[in-house]
Order: C-alpha cells, then structure tokens, then sequence
C-alpha cells in the first residue's frame, strides 16, 4: 500500500463546502426541472430575443416547422416511396385489426387516414408510421364487451369504441404536458416481453375461429376459454376455409423467412398481406366463397371519415368499460409507440422526445375519436417496413394518408369480397412474430427475476385476462423494486495496493484494510423505508470488523460513512444517522463523514447533524479522513468531542 501521507499541524485538508442551504423555493425549482424536464429541452433559448425565442419554442412544440422548411424534392421521393409501402400494409392491416375489436373494417381504414396526418405535424419520430395494433384492439373489445355485445347493439358498442379512444387521447395528452412520462417506465422491457407474447399467442388462437370457418365462438379471451369453444364447436369446422387459411398463412410466413433471410428483400415482406387480401377478394368473386362457407367482409362504402362527435357516449350505465380500455390502451400505446421510435432513432444516432411523443399520440386520438377513427400509435411492424423503404421525414405518414384517402374514395367497395379467413391469416402472420422467445430465453439466462417478470405477464395474459396479467407484471416489478430501495447494497472498502483509491473488497479481495479504521461505502438514498436497514448493517458491518480485528491485535476506532452515492436523505434517515453515531460512541468509536452531496449536506446542516458531529468529522476524500483520523490519534483534542 502507498504510505499515506500525514499532513503538519496546521495544514489544511481539502475543504468542504458548508456554504448555507439553498432556500426551499430554490431547491424545489431544482428537483422540479430534474424530475419534469432531465433533458433540459429549453437549453438553446438562453440568452437569445423574445422573437427567436418564439421561434423556437414553435418548432420545439410543433415539429414539422422544424423539418418542412429544409425539405426538398430529393427527401420527397424516398419519402414518397416509403410512403405508398406502408401504405400498401395499411390497408389489409386496418380491415384485419378493425376485425379484431369487433368493429366495421372501414374504421381500420378511416384510422390510418386522419391520425397519420396529425402525427406528421406534432411528431417528433420520422420513423414511425401510425396506424392500429392488435393488442390495442383486442383490449379495447375484451374490456367493452363486458358491458354491451357488439353483435346485439352494433351502434352502442361502436360509440363506446370511439369514446374510450378519446379518455385514451387525453390521458396520452396530459401525460405529455405534464411531462409525466417517467409513469410508462414502470412498463419494463421484461413485462412489455411478457405481456406482448401472451397477447399474441391469446390473439394467434383467437382467429382459428376465422381459420377453421366457425360461426359460435366465445366472448372470453383466456386460453382456456377458446381452446374450449373451438373443441365444443368443431362439428362447424369448414375444410374449405381451413385449406384456403393454411395456404394464406404459409404463404405469408414464406415472405417473413424471405425478409429474415435477405433483409435487402424486405419489401417482399411488406406487400404480402397486400397480396393475400388482393388474391382472396379475386378468389372469394370467382370461387363464390359465401356458397362454400367462406365469409366475406361484405359491402364497404365510398367515402372518408364521417364525423363521429355525436356519438361519443358518456352514459354512466356504461362509461366505466371506455374508461378501463382507454386508461390500459392509453399507457399501452405510448410504451409500445415510444419504445419503437427510440429504437429506431437509435439505429441513426438520434434521439426522440418521449413527452412531445405523448402529445402527438394524445392529439392525433382525441382528432381521431371524433372523425371515426379508433386507437392508434406507433406499430412496430409498419415503422421497421417505414425504415427499411428509406423513410427520411414524417411525410412518410402525409403520403401513406393521402393513398389512403385515395382508396376510401375510389377502391374501398372492391375490397368488399375480401376474406375473413385472410385477414385471420394475416393477424396470426403478424402475431407469430410477437412471440419473442429469443428475448424470454435471454432473460432467463441473465436475469432470473426479470424472466420471472416477463413469465407472469405472459401466463397472466394468456390463461386469466389481459389487464389482470399486465397488472400483475407490474406489481411483481414495483415489488422488485421496493426490495432494492428497501434493502440497499452498502459495501466495506478497502485500499488498492501502491494506489489512492478505495474499492469494495468483496469485488477486489485484495484490497488492503486500514488499521483502527473500518471503511463503509453507501450507494443509495436513505429513507425511512430503508434507515432501519441500513442502522443494523452498519452496525454489524462494525461487529464483524472488530472481531476480526481483535484477532489481529488491532481495534475499530473509526468508521467512515462514505456518502458520495446517497441522493438524499429524509428526517427518519437523519435521525438514524444520530442513532448509530450514539452506538457507537459507547463503543468509543468516532463517525466520520466522507463527502456529501449538495441536498444531503443541506439536510444534516439544517438538522443541526454536523454541529453535533463537528465539521471536524466531515471531508471531501476518503484519503483526507483517513490522513485526518491518524492525526487525531496524535492530537485527539483537535478532531472533535461532541457527543451526538
């Protein structure tokens, strides 16, 4: 070990500062803007004019004054080529998700009209492509049914669809505007994994009623409960349907092996479902599927988004089903849409606003839930086809809206014949690639609870309901995390030979202890949920110290509380600290102080904590204490004797 240096009477340590706290005003407007804005997106307005200042707040809150006026023909035509891709995806992927909320296939394709042209004004992603997503959908028809049969009263159900968009909308709204997006991080990677393999795998089983021709089926969407419809009902199997159904979907996943195989034929991929509906509307015309059993998706108008203002429905009778459906889809949508745009950005070296994320997806539901449109966001599968066809702005969405204004007012009737079992096909293609066991398989080599995590969600979702399932993924992670704010990680250090530094000597065990002195290093705030924890781990922590000391003929003199990774501190944890320092005493055992931070120093200076230990007892390094501590042993008088 490198010889410590022992300073001459009189020379002076590294100060610290004891400078007097910050007024509460002061501190709070600092928690506030770490807590609200940690990106501090206001940065560039310091110092600069009130009218560049207005400038770039319009551009910082409506993004496409940011990207429009640097827009150029060049942009414009990979934009328009990606455009009319995802575009070519939109429409079998509205009609077939529509299909699965048990609402008009036209609603599928009014939402990827009206919202994408929000989007592209509020949005700050130039990746992502808006549209609908079957979680969303099948959340919003499991929790909606319970209150009205979209089969019995069409009309009610579908106002219900659209007001549940809207509590959706304004929730996604306020979130942003308040900037509360830390509320979608309780979403972890693990229950996200979880909860979207259990949805697809429920949804995959879901469309062998589309499949398999069968016309009675249940309105539950446990596993068990449609494993057992589709045995009750097996007599309505049609092998006509199943035929054409198997075809569809071999022919679909063919194109998802071309994709994964030659990622350069992407587009392969893209135009599939594109393909089966085309292919299937041409079959079910000239095979007259009806006659054979096979559905059809029946007459579809002309014409774009009808308002739907008035039929918004806000009865009392039947409110809480919305409310419930748009709370979950709200958080839901955000987390799926804003994980994806990051991802993305990710790949260019970019980065997204996750809150102006939440205002563009609150805005374009709240405009889409009074022009007919039902739930949207980012979906993965449109954004990577979006990103592979060479997207370069958010015109991508202009383009894909205006294509598919262009199909509602002039294409929409021939999509009339399409079939049922196709849009089952092309939902259960999609699904399949939701199962991410890769990702389960990672998890639970890596990390065990977080494969534990994920298992809930999944298992929750597939054999109780959706939301129980979510809920109970992420009860089990807020309790994973209260674990580790209760029962913190504290450490003993210990010094590097022939260096200055001081590390954990369970992770280095060679590092050499100091004589008379035992070395604790805190790592998190201490609070009253964890202060009692701490108090008797730290005193342990000394016990074990001193009897192993007293084997070596030495003793614990000093105990050095470095507190460079505690955040905070609250009353009870201040009170703690008073309690060891009077445990200790009677043990002759001085505390000792190792650089606290600002809003730490604040609380034990205001609670007259150092008065009562002495600033003597306080430093900024743990080689100052610890030069301090042998120049005690020498002249005790100067190192403080106040009693705690």
């Amino acid at each position: 070990m490198a010889p410590a240096r022992v300073r001459a009477a009189g020379e002076t340590y590294n100060k610290v500062n004891f400078a007097a706290p910050r007024s509460f005003t002061a501190a709070l407007k600092s928690d506030v803007k770490e807590t609200l804005f940690p990106d501090d997106p206001f940065h560039d307005f310091k110092g600069k004019p009130l009218p560049v200042k207005a400038k770039k707040a319009l551009k910082y809150f409506v993004p496409i004054f940011e990207w429009l006026p640097k827009y150029s023909r060049k942009l414009f035509m990979h934009d328009l080529l990606a455009g009319i891709t995802i575009a070519s995806l939109a429409i079998p992927q509205g009609i077939s998700y529509a299909k699965l909320a048990n609402i008009p296939p036209l609603i599928g394709l009014y939402s990827s009209f009206v919202p994408p042209l929000i989007y592209s004004v509020f949005g700050s992603s130039k990746h992502i492509a808006v549209g609908t997503v079957a979680a969303s959908s099948i959340i919003i028809a499991a929790t909606i049914e319970t209150k009205v049969n979209p089969a019995v009263n069409p009309q009610l159900y579908l106002n219900l669809v659209f007001t549940s968009t809207l509590i959706s909308g304004v929730t996604q709204l306020i979130l942003g505007v308040f900037r509360l997006g830390i509320l979608v991080d309780f979403l972890s990677h693990s229950t996200i994994t979880g909860f979207m393999g259990g949805t697809a795998t429920l949804i995959c089983l879901q469309q062998l009623k589309g499949i398999l021709g069968l016309k009675h089926f249940t309105t539950h969407t446990d596993m068990v409960s449609v494993i057992r419809a589709i045995f009750k009902n097996r007599k309505e199997i049609r092998w006509e349907s199943t035929v054409v159904g198997v075809i569809f979907l071999v022919f679909l996943q063919f194109t998802r092996f071309v994709k994964q195989k030659k990622p350069k034929l992407f587009w392969v991929s893209a135009i599939g479902p594109m393909v089966v509906v085309t292919s299937g509307c041409v079959f079910a015309y000239l095979a007259h599927a009806e006659k054979h059993g096979i559905a059809i998706v029946g007459h579809l108008r002309k014409g774009i988004n009808p308002s739907s203002l008035k039929n918004l429905d806000f009865d009392p009778k039947y409110i809480s089903a919305p409310i419930q459906a748009g709370l979950i889809t709200a958080v839901i949508a955000l987390a799926e849409g804003i994980a994806i745009g990051r991802s993305f950005a990710i790949m260019e070296n970019e980065q997204i606003d996750g809150n102006k994320e939440m205002i563009a997806f609150g805005l374009m539901n709240i405009v889409g839930s009074v022009t007919s449109c039902y739930l949207t966001t980012g979906p993965f599968s449109k954004t990577a086809v979006n990103y592979n066809a060479g997207c370069k702005t958010q015109m991508t969405n202009v383009v894909m809206s205006m294509c598919m204004m262009l199909t509602l007012f002039f294409l929409a009737p021939l999509f009339s014949y399409t079939p049922l079992v196709a849009l089952s096909a092309i939902i259960m293609s999609a699904m399949l690639g939701l199962i991410e066991y890769d990702k389960a398989y990672h998890l639970y080599k890596t990390d065990k609870f977080d494969f534990i995590i994920c298992m809930v969600a999944f298992f929750g979702v597939a054999f109780i309901s959706m939301d129980v399932g979510l809920m109970l993924s992420v009860g089990l992670a807020l309790l994973r995390a209260l674990l580790y704010v209760a029962r913190p990680q504290s450490s003993k250090l210990g010094n590097i030979s022939d260096t200055n530094l001081y590390r954990d000597v369970e992770q280095y065990p060679g590092a050499i202890g100091i004589p008379k002195t035992l070395i604790l290093q805190l790592g998190s705030p201490i609070y009253f949920a964890n202060s009692g924890y701490l108090r008797e781990r730290i005193l342990r922590w000394v016990r074990d110290e001193k009897a192993n000391k007293a084997s070596q003929g030495d003793d614990v003199e000093y105990v050095l509380l470095d507190l460079g990774g505690v955040t905070s501190i609250d009353i009870t944890g201040v009170e703690t600290l008073v309690e060891i320092c009077r445990s200790l005493e009677v043990k002759e055992i001085k505390v000792v102080i190792v650089n606290p931070r600002l809003e730490v120093m604040e609380k034990l200076t205001v609670t007259h904590f150092i008065d009562k230990i002495g600033k003597e007892r306080v430093f900024l390094s743990i080689e100052d204490a610890i030069e301090g501590c042998k120049f005690s042993l020498t002249h005790p008088k100067d190192f403080g004797s106040e009693k705690c």
